[in-house]
């Protein structure tokens, strides 16, 4: 049965597990036709999903077009969340980026697409590096204010950046980050060292794209012959299949899919993962990760063979009692407050 939690320190109520729709249209030469499409809404529908996620530039915008039409006449009850920021005209600068007019020209189509006079989140999609921060904050606290977004979040940017832009926000009473996106899987842990700590410590819910390692950790990499199929996110290494391997060993004392178990640790970590199926059965399968819950024993065993280093300053300090000088073992913390580590 799915459940619901709090998009970070907002009042919005979004299901445990998202919908993406970047296989929603077959502009790509790939994906889901409209039919598909529905019956992938409904499996997540009947599972208790309300929580989607496209975005301007998928399948050239058929992805929005597609959601559109299906939530026609039940729009209010689900969390819409797009994007804007990558370009949709290859011959126009401002046809992209993070600026005001990319944000306003974006958002109005990604609205005529949707069928819709508002989106629930829209996401800074990736960071440009050239936009002033001061116009990124406002410009989204504009069309909050005009109502044509309710929330705002941010994907695929620095720490360090959306730190700033968090800060900035609430320094001048403008709409903070509800949420961060971000690519994390058993595959890609190296968002532990500074992503999703800033993002507990400065109130944001953490959604996963990709939690399946753009289908590394099905295991389908690791049958005879498969290795050197095309990969989305780059070729595949050994330690790939080392992680992917023990991510099927743990399954099959499950007697359920790889998916499932790559799914469930990501829920273990109160982390909303973003579901990129292509097919309903698909889909379906990752729905069973609901079901599925996990020792401890099982997620150490996960934690372990996927571990990834947190890098300087994190293992430097976490190395070396030179703070408290051996008198660390004294101190009980208080509810709330960790020691190091993810």
């Amino acid at each position: 049965m799915m459940r619901y939690t709090l998009l970070g320190e907002s009042g919005l109520r979004v299901s445990q597990l998202c919908l993406g729709t970047m296989t929603f249209g077959t502009d790509w030469g790939w994906g889901a036709d409209e039919a598909e499409a529905g019956r992938q809404l409904k499996a997540f529908v009947d599972a208790g999903g309300n929580f989607i996620d496209t975005a301007n530039t998928y399948t050239n915008g058929s992805s929005e077009a597609i959601v559109g039409r299906l939530l026609s006449g039940q729009r209010e009850r689900f969390v819409v969340a797009t994007k804007y920021s990558l370009s949709t005209r290859a011959d126009d600068l401002n046809a992209g980026g993070n600026h005001r007019k990319s944000l306003v020209q974006a958002l109005e189509a990604s609205l005529r697409r949707l069928g819709s006079d508002y989106v629930d989140i829209l996401w800074l999609h990736a960071w440009d590096y050239l936009t002033p921060p001061e116009e990124v904050m406002r410009a989204l606290d504009d069309q909050v204010r005009s109502g044509k977004v309710l929330y705002v979040g941010i994907s695929d940017t620095p720490a360090w950046v959306v730190a700033h832009l968090q800060t900035l926000a609430r320094l001048r009473g403008l709409s903070p980050f509800a949420g961060l996106q971000i690519p994390y899987s058993l595959a890609q842990r190296e968002v532990e060292s500074e992503l999703t700590p800033m993002a507990r410590g400065l109130g944001l819910g953490v959604t996963a794209w990709a939690p399946l390692g753009g289908g590394l950790l099905t295991g389908k990499y690791n049958r005879p012959g498969e290795r050197d199929q095309p990969r989305r996110l780059g070729e595949v290494t050994e330690d790939d299949l080392r992680i992917a391997q023990e991510v099927v060993d743990v399954a099959d004392q499950h007697g359920v899919s790889a998916s499932r178990v790559a799914l469930a640790w990501l829920l273990s970590k109160n982390v909303i993962p973003v579901l990129g199926a292509r097919t309903s059965d698909q889909l379906i399968d990752n729905l069973g990760c609901l079901d599925l819950d996990l020792p401890a024993s099982d997620l150490a065993r996960l934690d372990e063979a996927s571990a990834h280093p947190l890098g300087f300053p994190h293992d430097f300090l976490a190395s070396r009692d030179f703070i408290h000088d051996g008198g660390r073992r004294l101190l009980d913390l208080p509810p709330g407050r960790h020691e190091f580590g993810r």
